[in-house]
């Protein structure tokens, strides 16, 4: 019987070839996009849970004025001092890149990072070669990670071979481990053994970058090391902490990637309801998909509906024609399912470019994916399906014989709707969300940073500034150029501040900037009161004269910036006068408020040189910058960025969130095309006596389109009235993670109501178009 019906469904399906292949198209793009979706759900919730003991391992972290995931070196040694009984206790520090030599060729090695030897008790590793017992144990040695040592090694044996790092440590190869997984909050690609980094500062606000990690015994629970925690600063580090608020938290290791309170880490964390949400598109698509389906298999079964009264005539039963009806849903699927995870195979090693998130085939076969795919196929057949085979078995053969129009089913309209409805309400969520993360985006990277950042690169100065400085000057593609400690896009040296004379008893931060005479004008800082910085030679035990920006002006509570001028401050340890007011600058992600900030002059402090470039010429001048360069610093390698590309990787995580938006909005738009086309396809089949009826009593063909318009136009006013009050709380809640935001106004909703119009009203004015166009006469006498 199954044979009979297996056959009966290829036949029809070979048959109608166009309706199948619209219907398979549509459910087929709606499966990939759901399991795609899922993936990347199930990898977003599943960060570091893969650890043996990640239930019980937690990063020690700091909250001073604002949450930090670092802490300073010093607390580690005194950690294992007065709680002996932690498990694991392992120190980690991450930076960015260092220059490697191997066999006499420079490189420039990205995502490097220092740990000791508890870090591999902590994390499982796979290790394919060395000892993760000892290979951190000595100093200079490193381990490397399968890709970096394939990429240096090609497929020589790494193990024993010696890596040169930043001119000053010849390390050996003494581990090789396999790539971390995508679902981890750990970005390195080697790690350097801590004998080698060793720091032994006792300062508990040196806080350089430093992680701390922890793994506690099965009965110490992390609340009774916390309430601890308190005396044990105060007993360690008294004087350092006494005058400012100081704490130490347990973070748990599997919240790291959510946790929305850190943001200066390795890896930006992302918010779960950004996790929930994504998971509410991939289920809406597969809805719009099954919608879609559930149109087309309708039209298609009333397009053979004599078929069916010819089988009901014979003999047929109902239960008979839902089996035979279902068969041809389950193999559509079955073949919708087999071209979307077609699809997925291609489409997965580009999904990290696209959305940020790691995804290796191979997580196809795993269980709890395979009763996924179960799931949503078995969600698809009972949606798609059970409707249109209970329409065929509900058919009325002698109104079907008689007649293959709407005649033969009563009582859908509704339904129809109510299907379309939902479709309209989806797209025009997706769309309105898109636009308005567009245009957060957009505020992000080009609006209020307070700086001109347009065609500036950032390096190294190396160890001969003068020489440098001649270079740049010298340089027909060099605009300007500044040096300084780092330029307004960076942060990384703060000092606490306060200023008892102004009635300021407490202490507070600020960001410190040691710049040139040139920076003002180069970055186009806008000064608001007093002068900028000047090319000076002042004693170290003299009163520094620096310029403070306008939320250190109001931190202090002085309203008008020319009262500041002449102010003094204290600044770490040292008195300041302020000589001049700088309007606020973005050195951080919008995430936070701008924070305070003064500017000095100290050419002993400068680190980094900034050049503006002529927009014509730059690849040229670069190259040249680069080789004179080398030539003054002959055992290094420049390693430049542009200003721009540094903002932008503040916002990776939204830009990712802006990438899936608009991919999976676009696949919803295009899924409701087809679905509009279904739709339509059902009304004309259904409606095509009346339509024949009234172009012979004189409509027009505008009047026949607009028959149909007319529905959809409705449909799409209610559900843009549903919409709304959703996408309003979703997006503004959303934007509540950052200090700064754009103001949601009635403009980014009429985008979607003005764009699901125009989708709509093409898609369906191009099908009633050809309905209204059809020969009335065969219409009516086909009835």
């Amino acid at each position: 019987m199954f044979r009979h019906y297996f056959r009966i469904a290829i036949r029809s399906i070979a048959r109608y070839k166009s309706y199948a292949a619209i219907n398979i198209f549509g459910l087929a793009l709606g499966l990939a996009s759901c399991i795609l979706i899922f993936l990347i759900v199930r990898n977003e919730l599943s960060y570091d849970q893969y650890h043996k003991q990640a239930a019980r391992t937690y990063r020690v972290t700091s909250l001073g004025l604002d949450y930090n995931p670092s802490v300073s070196f010093a607390v580690a040694p005194a950690l294992r001092n007065d709680f002996p009984e932690l498990e694991h206790v392992s120190q980690y520090y991450y930076w960015r890149e260092s220059m490697i030599e191997i066999n006499h060729e420079r490189f420039i090695l990205k995502d490097v990072a220092a740990a000791d030897n508890e870090f591999a008790k902590i994390f499982d590793l796979v290790w394919l070669a060395g000892d993760p017992n000892s290979a951190l144990e000595a100093p200079n040695t490193i381990v490397l990670t399968e890709s970096t040592a394939k990429q240096y090694f090609g497929d020589q044996n790494p193990i024993g071979q010696t890596i040169r790092m930043d001119n000053d440590w010849e390390l050996k190869v003494t581990g090789l481990i396999k790539d971390l997984p995508g679902n981890t909050h750990l970005t390195f690609k080697s790690l350097v053994s801590w004998a080698t980094f060793h720091d032994e500062t006792s300062n508990f606000w040196s806080i350089q970058g430093g992680y701390l990690y922890v793994t506690l015994p099965e009965k110490l629970s992390a609340a009774t090391v916390e309430q601890r925690l308190p005396a044990f600063i105060k007993k360690n580090w008294r004087e350092a902490v006494e005058k400012e608020k100081a704490t130490l938290l347990l973070q748990p290791l599997t919240d790291i990637h959510y946790d929305q309170r850190y943001l200066n880490q390795t890896s930006m964390p992302r918010s779960k309801k950004s996790i929930y949400g994504l998971a509410a598109v991939g289920l809406f698509i597969l809805v719009i998909a099954c919608i879609n389906f559930v149109n087309m298999a309708t039209a298609f079964a009333l397009k053979r509906s004599k078929d069916v009264g010819i089988r009901k005539v014979i003999g047929a039963r109902p239960i008979q024609i839902i089996k035979s009806a279902l068969s041809e849903i389950v193999i559509q699927v079955i073949i919708a399912l087999g071209l979307a995870i077609g699809c997925l195979f291609l489409f997965i090693p580009y999904t990290e470019g696209f959305f940020g998130t790691r995804i290796n085939a191979n997580q196809l076969l795993h269980i709890d994916v395979l009763i996924g795919l179960f799931i949503i196929s078995l969600f698809a057949i009972l949606i798609s399906g059970v409707y249109p085979a209970l329409i065929q078995s509900r058919f009325n053969q002698l109104q079907i014989l008689k007649s293959s129009f709407s005649t033969a089913v009563k009582g859908t309209t509704i339904l129809k709707r109510g299907l379309i409805g939902i479709q309209f309400l989806v797209t025009q969520l997706l769309i309105i969300s898109t636009f308005i993360v567009a245009k957060q985006m957009d505020f992000f990277l080009n609006k209020d940073i307070g700086f001109d950042k347009e065609s500036i690169i950032t390096f190294d100065i190396g160890k001969n500034p003068e020489g440098l400085r001649q270079l740049l000057s010298n340089q027909p593609g060099v605009k300007d150029f500044s040096f300084a400690s780092v330029a307004p896009a960076y942060n990384n040296n703060y000092m606490p501040f306060s200023a008892p004379n102004l009635g300021m008893q407490e202490v507070d931060v600020t960001e410190m900037k040691v710049v040139d005479e040139n920076y003002f004008s180069m970055f186009g800082l806008k000064m608001l009161a007093g002068s900028p910085i000047t090319k000076s030679i002042m004693p170290q035990d003299s009163i520094l004269r620096i310029v403070v920006n306008k939320t250190l002006v109001n931190r202090l509570g002085i309203q008008n910036y020319n009262d500041a001028l002449g102010q003094q401050i204290t600044v770490g340890d040292r008195r300041a006068e302020i000589q001049g007011v700088v309007a606020d600058f973005q050195s951080e992600s919008k995430h936070k408020k701008i924070r305070a900030c003064f500017l000095y002059y100290n050419p002993e402090r400068f680190q980094q040189a900034s050049v503006k470039l002529q927009s014509n010429h730059i690849k040229q001048t670069i190259a040249s910058i680069n080789k004179e360069w080398s030539v003054l610093n002959p055992e290094s390698l420049i390693n430049y960025e542009f200003i721009d590309n540094k903002l932008a990787r503040l916002y990776e995580r939204e830009q990712t969130l802006y990438n899936t938006f608009k991919v999976f909005t676009f696949i919803a738009i295009l899924i409701s095309c087809v679905g509009l086309l279904g739709l339509v396809s059902l009304m004309a089949v259904q409606r095509v006596k009346e339509i024949g009826v009234r172009k012979v009593l004189g409509a027009s063909v505008n009047n026949i389109v607009l028959l149909f318009l007319k529905d959809f136009v409705i449909l799409i006013g209610i559900s843009f009235v549903i919409a709304v009050p959703i996408a309003w709380y979703a997006m503004h809640s959303w934007l509540q993670e950052f200090a700064y935001q754009i103001k949601i106004s009635p403009l980014h909703f009429m985008v979607g109501l003005l764009v699901t119009l125009f989708i709509a009203g093409t898609t369906v004015f191009i099908r009633s178009f050809i309905a209204a166009t059809g020969n009335p006469i065969k219409a009516i006498k086909e009835e």
